[in-house]
């Protein structure tokens, strides 16, 4: 894999290891594109997205303008992920789904198209509050097959979850005839993700890590991440910002990374990442931080849903 754009490529599809995130709160298309062509120039070219976004029509304006700009040769010089909603997790809702986000893109493909949670929802079912009435059993076989054919047609060039736990990957796994290509889950500091990064290593999974710095800001996220002490001090003494030594930590796992900022330098600092290294002592360090899951998805739980409780949604892993 490549960090931002140019250089090596891996994981058999060529995700570049570094992508921005695109996860806004409420409709913000002009800001989007805006962004997005800032971060093209930067040098991304990887950019996450997903219908419940709804920032998929400005990135697709940002990269068609990019394109006529000559910032970049083709729409093949970036790469799209995209991702299937709840209430479009159903077999013969999937596909169609997927054409609407290409229809929102303006493009023939998405690089990479995800199942954004192991959950389902009644039709429609787009915005949140969301009550127990809203959820039904999710399907993983029958979604999954739709994704494949999504895949065999040639309109996602890769496919793969999000949130999935080692028990559901496991299960998954179990009957897939094409594997998933990534599982996007939050990995930082603070949620380290051992377990289910042993198991994806083993099963040729690439995690992709979303919240990297903890989301702070976002109405789930938290501080726990830029505050703590111990990054802190490692990135004082490093002559880094904490953001940096965050993405570096989860760069030498392995792992690609989705940040997000709309602000140029960010954007610029937040590929700074290549061409220095975190120590063996400062990595201990790391590991000893206290672990605690920051996106719980409580919104998901309910008495009267087929997740009755966190332990059922995570399968324990949390």
């Amino acid at each position: 894999m490549s960090d931002g754009g140019a250089g090596a490529k891996g994981a058999g599809f060529g995700m570049p290891r570094v992508g921005m995130g695109t996860a806004v709160q409420g409709p913000r298309p002009e800001p989007i594109r805006r962004a997005v062509l800032k971060a093209i120039e930067a040098g991304y070219r990887h950019f996450d997205t997903a219908a419940h976004y709804e920032t998929e029509a400005p990135i697709g304006e940002a990269a068609a303008e990019a394109v006529r700009s000559g910032a970049i040769a083709s729409r093949a010089d970036l790469f799209i992920t995209s991702k299937l909603w709840c209430s479009d997790a159903h077999r013969d809702r999937v596909l169609p789904a997927l054409r609407q986000t290409l229809r929102n893109l303006q493009m023939e493909y998405v690089d990479l198209y995800l199942v954004h949670w192991p959950v389902s929802m009644k039709p429609g079912r787009y915005k949140a509050p969301f009550t127990a009435d809203d959820f039904v059993p999710f399907d993983m076989r029958a979604v999954w097959e739709a994704m494949e054919e999504c895949h065999q047609l040639g309109l996602a060039k890769a496919i793969g979850v999000c949130n999935f736990s080692c028990k559901k990957l496991d299960t998954l796994l179990s009957f897939a005839t094409i594997p998933p290509a990534v599982n996007q889950v939050e990995v930082n500091p603070v949620w380290q993700q051992r377990k289910l990064r042993e198991l994806c290593r083993e099963k040729g999974v690439q995690i992709c890590a979303y919240s990297p710095l903890g989301a702070s800001g976002t109405h789930w996220g938290s501080d726990s991440v830029m505050a703590s002490a111990v990054l802190r001090d490692i990135a004082q003494s490093k002559g880094k910002t904490v953001a940096q030594v965050c993405l570096r930590w989860v760069y030498e796992q392995g792992d690609c990374l989705i940040v997000k900022s709309f602000d140029e330098a960010r954007m610029r600092e937040n590929l700074d990442i290549v061409g220095w290294e975190l120590t063996e002592e400062e990595r201990q360090r790391i590991a000893g931080i206290p672990q605690r899951k920051i996106n719980r998805a409580l919104r998901f739980v309910s008495d009267h849903g087929p997740y009755k409780s966190l332990d059922d949604l995570w399968d324990g892993e949390i």
